[in-house]
């Protein structure tokens, strides 16, 4: 997993908000991440399709994880050929009535009840196939096809 550190406010401050959260920037995680995703992927059958596309987001230093993220999800979609969505909410709902809520797949800490069909992955020879590593792993190792993959998932946790 690579994390993105963060500038944490002080005691006295509280729970900062999400639009608030400072990148911090003094470490330089970004060259770090690049790296370590050429070093893994750099034998995948579509790294250096997608290479280009995914740079700018470790070179340019962004003041807000959310200005990060946004990007990210920007760049991402337009390798999958998807739209970019561009509602977002004003404020948090604990529970949505207006909407689908699909928070719970975002829980890296919770199985999401998603069956993940295999792929040849880098080193699935060494470790076998591991399910929903990331979407950066089924581009490399997918390419193209990774929109058709993801439309075949079946979200059995959707079905309720």
């Amino acid at each position: 997993m690579m994390n993105i550190p963060i500038q944490h406010v002080g005691g006295n401050q509280g729970r900062q908000l999400y639009k608030e959260v400072r990148v911090d920037n003094e470490y330089r995680w970004q060259r770090q991440h690049w790296r370590t995703l050429q070093t893994a992927y750099r034998t995948s059958p579509f790294f250096e399709y997608y290479e280009d596309d995914l740079a700018p987001l470790f070179q340019t230093n962004y003041k807000f994880l959310i200005d990060f993220n946004f990007e990210a999800i920007k760049i991402i979609c337009d390798c999958l050929q998807l739209d970019m969505p561009v509602t977002k909410t004003k404020e948090y709902y604990v529970q949505p009535t207006d909407c689908k809520d699909l928070r719970f797949l975002v829980s890296a800490k919770k199985p999401v009840g998603v069956h993940f069909p295999k792929y040849t992955q880098v080193f699935g020879q060494r470790h076998g196939f591991i399910e929903n590593l990331s979407i950066l792993d089924l581009l490399f190792n997918e390419g193209t096809s990774a929109p058709s993959y993801l439309e075949e998932l079946v979200l059995s946790t959707l079905d309720e």
